[in-house]
């Protein structure tokens, strides 16, 4: 029997929801046009959820664009916070 991966349950979040980054986040190398290590938001910027993607089939990722930073970024549901959930 497999372990059930983040993949295997809905998503925490929806597109459209208003969302606010619980830390820092820095580029780990897969944003274009900064080095690694590299700071792309902060903790308690406010952005909406565009898209759900995976990674590796195990992990739920989340774009979210950060609209005032004019940046879109990919983050895991325990680096964000629901502010508002989107109109059904």
């Amino acid at each position: 029997m497999s372990e059930l991966t983040e993949c295997d349950r809905p998503p925490v979040f929806q597109p459209g929801d208003k969302v606010r980054a619980g830390r820092a986040v820095r580029n780990d190398g897969s944003f274009p046009g900064k080095a690694i290590g590299d700071p792309l938001i902060g903790p308690g910027e406010v952005g909406y959820v565009r898209a759900i993607g995976t990674f590796l089939q195990r992990h739920v990722i989340y774009e979210v664009d950060f609209l005032y930073r004019g940046l879109v970024v990919g983050m895991r549901a325990n680096e964000l916070e629901l502010i508002e959930a989107a109109d059904p």
